[in-house]
C-alpha cells in the first residue's frame, strides 16, 4: 500500500469518526422532534436532510412535507423553512454551545403513521468541499491529503483548547459552588447552635421562675 493510500485511509477514518454524523429520525404523527450538538465557536456546519418514504414506490410529490427551524445557543434563528421534503443548509457558528435543529409535522400523516427523516450532519473539516478546493487551487492529490491532515490537526488543537476552557469554567463553577455550600453549612450550624443556646436559656429561666430548680 502506497503512502498516499495510507494517508487517505487515515483522513477518511478520522473524519468519519469525529466530524460527521448520519441520523435517522422517526417523527411522530404530530408535533416536533429536535436534535442538537454542542459546537465551539467559528465552526462550519453543513446539514442535508430528506423525508424518507416507507417503500420504494414513494415519489417526492407524495412524501409528507415538514417544516424546520435551526437555532443558536442564544435562541437566534439561523435557518427556517416551511413545507419541504428535502433540502440543505449551512452556517458558521458564532458562539459556543448547543445548536438545535427542530423538525415539525405540518399536519397528521394521511396513513396515521409518522414519517422518517434522514439527516446528514457534518461539522468542521467534514463540511468542507475538498474537491472544489483542489480544482480551484490546482493542487495535486498528495497535497490535498496533506491539507486535510493540516486542517484535521488544527481542528483537534482548537477542540483541545475549547475542552480545556470548558474544564476551567466547570472547575470554577464547582469551586464556587463548594465555597457557597461550605458557607451555608457554617451559617446553618451557627443558627442551630444559637437556637439551642436560646432554648436552654429559656428553659432555665422558666424552671427558675416556677421554682423547679
Amino acid at each position: 500500500m502506497t503512502l498516499v493510500k495510507v494517508l487517505k485511509l487515515l483522513v477518511v477514518a478520522t473524519v468519519a469518526m469525529t466530524a460527521a454524523e448520519a441520523i435517522w429520525l422517526e417523527m411522530p404523527t404530530s408535533g416536533a422532534k429536535c436534535v442538537y450538538e454542542e459546537i465551539r465557536n467559528n465552526v462550519v456546519v453543513l446539514v442535508n436532510y430528506a423525508v424518507i418514504g416507507d417503500n420504494k414506490h414513494d415519489q417526492p410529490d407524495f412524501l409528507h412535507d415538514i417544516s424546520l427551524k435551526v437555532t443558536s445557543p442564544f435562541g437566534n434563528i439561523l435557518h427556517h423553512e416551511e413545507n419541504v421534503t428535502h433540502g440543505q443548509f449551512a452556517f458558521t457558528t458564532t458562539e459556543p454551545g448547543n445548536y438545535m435543529a427542530c423538525f415539525f409535522m405540518n399536519s397528521h400523516a394521511p396513513d396515521g403513521k409518522g414519517v422518517n427523516i434522514g439527516l446528514d450532519w457534518k461539522t468542521g473539516i467534514a463540511a468542507k468541499d475538498w474537491d472544489s478546493i483542489a480544482r480551484k487551487e490546482n493542487i495535486e492529490e498528495i497535497e490535498l491529503v496533506l491539507m486535510k491532515f493540516e486542517a484535521l490537526v488544527q481542528a483537534i488543537h482548537e477542540k483541545l483548547i475549547y475542552l480545556k476552557k470548558r474544564e476551567e469554567e466547570m472547575r470554577e463553577v464547582s469551586e464556587s459552588t463548594n465555597a457557597a455550600v461550605a458557607s451555608f453549612s457554617k451559617v446553618s450550624l451557627s443558627i442551630c447552635i444559637l437556637a439551642a443556646a436560646a432554648q436552654i436559656w429559656y428553659l432555665k429561666r422558666f424552671f427558675r421562675k416556677k421554682r423547679l430548680i
